[in-house]
């Protein structure tokens, strides 16, 4: 296939690129590097399936001679990008899926939305299932994100059921891997980073709050495993497995073999107090379910920015 992945710069849409690739596809990817990094795919440069635009998708897409799927990953995605870019990250959610559903449209392809567990808000039910509405802050400081994401996911499916178009959406729940940005604000390279530097791990309130992390690997298999499948519906993709943020301070810090001391700070504004997906739906439709476990993840992940940063 002839693929447009928007956001291909970044964490999760250059490993994409990688797989695609890999899998025999063609790839155009588009990105304005905001929080993409050229660096991050300038290792497929050579490779002549591979195109990369540099183009900001809220403004009109063209692409010359077609394409077969369109997935959509281009966003700000950390606390940190959001509160810096509020209003990019609200365009981009709704004229960038605008512009990448009318690109689908055009050539009948099909679409793939990369939206988020955000669209959960700080949720009231624990694991969060599909069915679930969400519990969300429509004008809070993660709103921006929030809501940017839940009117992409309510366009896509217009679309769906306006013009016929094959759309899927995965919803992705915490994910972490090698070219995280070392100061994207999120907890992995957030406590990384203090770990190697010996610095204060910071934890938010307590720490009692909890996580699941799903290694890049197996967030990327099921992507495209959704690709391929015949599902219209949001599907949840992420590691069920959960923790406390206290305790993954710790892991980190034992990984490391950091001398880092733990420090509690304030808790941000909606912070979640939970968030576990429930993957049943992921399971059952399309055989799925992570295989990497978390202390290898953490591993390769330390790794790799140990390699590339100290």
């Amino acid at each position: 296939m002839r693929i447009l992945l928007t956001g291909g710069a970044g964490f999760l849409g250059s490993h994409l690129s990688e797989r695609l690739l890999k899998d025999g596809h063609q790839v155009i990817c588009m990105d304005n590097l905001i929080t993409g990094r050229e660096e991050n795919i300038s290792h497929l440069g050579n490779n002549p399936d591979f195109k990369f635009i540099k183009h900001d998708v809220t403004e009109h897409i063209t692409v010359k001679g077609g394409v077969d799927y369109v997935l959509h990953f281009a966003s700000p995605a950390s606390p940190i990008d959001y509160s810096n870019y509020p209003i990019k990250t609200l365009k981009v959610g709704s004229l960038g899926t605008h512009n990448s559903l009318g690109v689908a449209k055009k050539y009948d392809a099909k679409f793939l939305l990369a939206s988020t567990s955000e669209v959960y808000g700080d949720p009231l039910v624990n694991p969060q299932p599909e069915s679930y509405w969400g519990n969300v802050n429509p004008i809070g400081p993660r709103g921006v994100y929030d809501e940017a994401k839940r009117f992409a996911e309510a366009i896509t499916l217009a679309y769906h059921r306006s013009h016929g178009i094959d759309a899927k959406i995965a919803r992705i729940f915490n994910t972490y891997g090698e070219r995280m940005r070392i100061r994207d604000g999120r907890v992995v390279p957030n406590f990384i980073d203090q770990a190697f530097k010996n610095e204060p791990l910071t934890v938010y309130g307590d720490g009692k709050q909890t996580r699941s992390f799903c290694y890049v690997s197996d967030l990327i298999e099921g992507i495209v495993r959704l690709m391929r499948s015949d599902l219209n519906e949001p599907v949840n993709i992420g590691n069920p497995d959960e923790m406390s943020i206290l305790d993954f301070a710790k892991k980190i810090k034992d990984l490391t073999g950091s001398k880092s001391e733990i420090i509690f700070t304030e808790l941000p504004v909606n912070d979640p107090k939970v968030r576990r997906p429930d993957i049943k739906k992921a399971r059952e439709e399309l055989g799925w379910e992570p295989q990497v476990n978390l202390d290898e993840g953490l591993k390769r992940t330390i790794e790799w920015f140990k390699e590339n940063y100290f």
